[in-house]
C-alpha cells in the first residue's frame, strides 16, 4: 500500500503537533512495510530525500517571502504532485490551506482527513479569515472519504454540525523513563526550580496569562520554548521579561523531555485544538500540569491537573503551596493513561486498521 501524508511543514519535526504526529506515524508505517511519502516544505532544514525509510517530497513554499498566502501555494504544489504518485491513501492533516484545492486531489486515492481543532475559533484570526475557515471546514468534510477526530469533542461537533460520522483516534505518546540532568546546565537551570511552557506562541495558546501571573508573583523562573519570530511571539518577548526567559524553538525530543521532567510546574494553555501531542508528552514525562480549562484538555486530563481560566487563577496556584501527595497521584494517573490509552502502539494500530479498511 502506498500512502501520502500531506498538510504539514514536513519531517523531522521543526514546527508543531501535526509534524510530530507525521514523523512518528510515517516511521511506523515504513518499518511495517508500507511505501510512505511525506510532503515537506522547500524551506525545511532537512533537505534529504529520505528519512528513516520514509520518502520526502519537497515542494515550493513561498511563505517566508509572502506570508500566510504561501501556505496555500505550498499545499497546491503538494496536491498537484500527489496526482503523479498513485497513492492508495492520502492522509491529510488539517484543512486550513488545502481544502480550497480539494477538487484537485487524485480521484483514485482515498482521502482521510484529520480535522484537527476548531480552526475558526482561533483568536489570532479576523472576521473575514474566520468566515473562510468555516467554509474550508465544510469543504474538507465534503471532500474527504473518511474523517478522523482526535478528541471526543471534535467528534461530537462534526456529528452535530454536519451530521457525519468520524473515527475517534487520538494522538500517541510514550512513557519516558530515562532523563539526563546534565541537559539543564546548557540552559543554566536547576531541577524543580523553574516552570515551563512548550508551545507555539499564538494567542489561543493562552501564554500571556501565565506570563502575567509570573510577573505578579515571586515564584520560580518561567521558561518559554517556542518560536519567537511570530508577531505574537515578538510581542510577548518584548513585553514580559521579569523572571521569564524565552529560549526560542527547541525540537530535539530528548532535550525537551529532559526539560519537561525536571520542571516544577508545566503550563498547557491550548484552548481550541483536540488532543494535543505536547500535552501527552508532558504526561509521559511525569509533569505537574496546569492546563487551560476547556473540554479538550479536561477530556484528556480529567481531575489529574490544576486548571486556569485567567491569570488570577494562575496567581492563586503559584501562591498556594501544592500538595505533593496530590501531585504525585496526578502524575501517576497520567502516566497510566499514556501506557493504556494514548500509547503509540495502540494509536498506530488503530490508524493502520483504518487505512486497511
Amino acid at each position: 500500500m502506498k500512502i501520502g501524508i500531506i498538510g504539514t511543514r514536513g519531517i523531522p519535526n521543526h514546527h508543531g503537533g501535526f509534524e510530530q504526529f507525521a514523523m512518528f506515524f510515517a516511521e511506523y508505517l515504513a518499518n511495517n512495510g508500507y511505501d510512505v511519502v511525506v510532503y515537506n516544505s522547500s524551506n525545511h532544514p532537512y533537505q534529504d530525500k529520505k528519512w528513516k525509510n520514509v520518502t520526502l517530497k519537497h515542494c515550493y513554499d513561498p511563505e517566508p517571502k509572502i506570508g500566510t498566502a504561501g501556505q496555500f501555494i505550498y499545499d497546491l504544489f503538494s496536491i498537484l504532485n500527489s496526482r503523479k504518485q498513485n497513492f492508495d491513501v492520502i492522509f491529510q492533516l488539517g484543512y486550513t490551506s488545502s481544502s480550497i484545492w480539494g477538487f484537485l486531489f487524485p480521484k483514485k486515492s482515498k482521502l482521510i482527513t484529520n480535522m484537527d481543532g476548531l480552526e475558526w475559533k482561533r483568536s489570532k484570526y479576523g472576521t473575514v479569515v474566520k468566515y473562510f475557515l468555516k467554509v474550508a471546514e465544510k469543504w474538507a468534510v465534503k471532500q474527504s472519504d473518511v474523517l478522523i477526530s482526535d478528541s471526543k469533542g471534535i467528534q461530537d461537533y462534526l456529528k452535530t454540525k454536519y451530521n457525519v460520522n468520524s473515527h475517534f483516534i487520538a494522538y500517541g505518546a510514550e512513557k519516558i523513563t530515562a532523563f539526563n540532568e546534565k541537559t539543564l546546565a546548557k540552559y543554566s537551570l536547576t531541577k524543580k526550580k523553574y516552570n515551563l511552557i512548550i508551545a507555539r506562541l499564538e494567542p489561543e495558546n493562552n501564554i500571556e496569562p501565565v506570563l502575567k501571573a509570573h510577573e505578579a508573583t515571586e515564584t520560580d523562573e518561567l521558561i518559554i520554548i517556542g518560536n519567537v519570530t511570530t508577531k505574537h511571539g515578538k510581542y510577548l518577548a518584548n513585553t514580559y521579561k521579569k523572571n521569564i526567559r524565552f529560549l526560542g524553538g527547541i525540537y530535539d525530543l530528548t532535550t525537551l523531555n529532559d526539560l519537561r521532567y525536571f520542571s516544577n510546574l508545566y503550563f498547557h494553555g491550548h484552548s481550541v485544538g483536540g488532543t494535543n501531542p505536547s500535552l501527552l508528552e508532558a504526561m509521559g514525562c511525569s509533569c505537574a500540569i496546569i492546563a487551560n480549562e476547556n473540554e479538550f484538555n479536561k477530556s484528556v486530563l480529567g481531575n489529574n491537573a490544576y486548571y486556569f481560566s485567567n491569570y488570577k487563577d494562575i496567581i492563586n496556584i503559584l501562591k498556594n503551596e501544592q500538595n505533593t501527595e496530590v501531585i504525585s497521584q496526578m502524575k501517576l494517573t497520567n502516566l497510566t493513561k499514556i501506557e493504556t490509552v494514548y500509547n503509540f502502539e495502540k494509536i498506530h494500530h488503530q490508524l493502520v486498521g483504518l487505512l486497511k479498511k
